[in-house]
């Protein structure tokens, strides 16, 4: 289990004596300076404005306590992210523009003026290239598209790092930092900062409370994987009895066999068949099973579509 994996990356930044320390390191690294008097909430959660809105789980919320004299205040979000799926790398700039909105919302409170929005930046870490320009850092800040050199500081700044990236590496540090998080162990500890981040991930792997913890998470996602699978197999068992029974219309409608005729052949309501049977009659004179299960498959989408807006 490496610090790109959630767990043991909220584990970390949840023990006493050890988290803050560690989330100032992992600043320092990546802007180049020292961060102090560092709040540090692990899995934060930002609930929806309702029960029936969105709302977000951020791994690392990190608010300095004290700032220089006119300083803004600034939010950080650190976030590892191992899921790199096509539809996940997809909604990524999406995921991280409603994190940015959840942040900022909770930031000013009634009756205080907008200047005193927090800044917010939200920094992913990821085993994958969000963007296949092979680059180490993204930096995405908002701008005009006419004048890209105009000035626009919305307070709004997203960090995609990128661990294996080969292009636009800042210093070594942050990339061995990354190296770091990729693969945690001793050999990539070559600095004195990782020396100290590897020894505290060491305590905390070895702590009894984190191994129970694994365990129980390990546990509860293997009978989920299981559930699933029990699920996947149900509906598949399902899937092949409708496909069966479509084949076995088709063929008979073919000989011309009225409804009522093949509902009693093959020992089914009525009320079973006759979906099956117009559904085909619009596939006639082939009657292909594969254009009726479309067909099937489409007007069952409609009619949930139509239930759910209320029509």
């Amino acid at each position: 289990m490496s610090l790109l994996d959630d767990f043991l990356f909220g584990s970390v930044v949840a023990y006493p004596g050890i988290g803050e320390q560690f989330v100032g390191i992992l600043l320092k690294t990546i802007f180049g300076r020292e961060f102090k008097y560092l709040s540090v909430t692990a899995q934060k959660v930002l609930y929806g404005a309702d029960t029936d809105l969105h709302g977000a789980r951020l791994d690392v919320y990190i608010e300095p306590e004290e700032r220089e004299p006119g300083e803004r205040a600034v939010v950080y979000d650190v976030e590892p992210d191992r899921k790199d799926s096509a539809k996940d790398k997809k909604a990524l700039p999406r995921r991280v523009r409603f994190y940015h909105g959840k942040i900022v919302a909770r930031s000013l409170h009634s009756g205080t003026d907008y200047d005193g929005l927090k800044n917010a930046v939200i920094i992913m870490i990821l085993p994958f290239d969000p963007f296949g320009l092979d680059r180490m850092v993204y930096t995405v800040k908002n701008k005009c598209i006419e004048e890209p050199e105009m000035e626009y500081d919305d307070g709004a700044c997203t960090l995609f790092l990128y661990t294996n990236g080969s292009r636009g590496i800042p210093n070594d540090k942050l990339r061995q930092l990354l190296c770091y998080m990729k693969e945690s162990t001793r050999k990539n500890a070559v600095n004195e900062d990782l020396r100290e981040v590897h020894r505290m991930v060491e305590i905390v792997k070895l702590d009894p409370e984190t191994t129970i913890s694994c365990m129980r998470l390990t546990e509860k996602l293997d009978q989920s994987r299981k559930e699933g699978e029990a699920i996947g197999e149900a509906k598949g068992r399902t899937e092949g009895k409708i496909e069966e029974l479509v084949t076995r219309v088709c063929r008979k409608m073919k000989l011309g066999q009225s409804l009522e005729k093949i509902a009693e052949d093959l020992v089914e309501e009525v009320s079973v068949i006759e979906p099956i049977y117009h559904a085909a009659e619009r596939c006639a004179p082939e009657y292909e099973p594969e254009s009726v299960l479309h067909r099937l498959a489409a007007k069952t989408q409609n009619m949930a579509h139509n239930y759910n807006s209320g029509t």
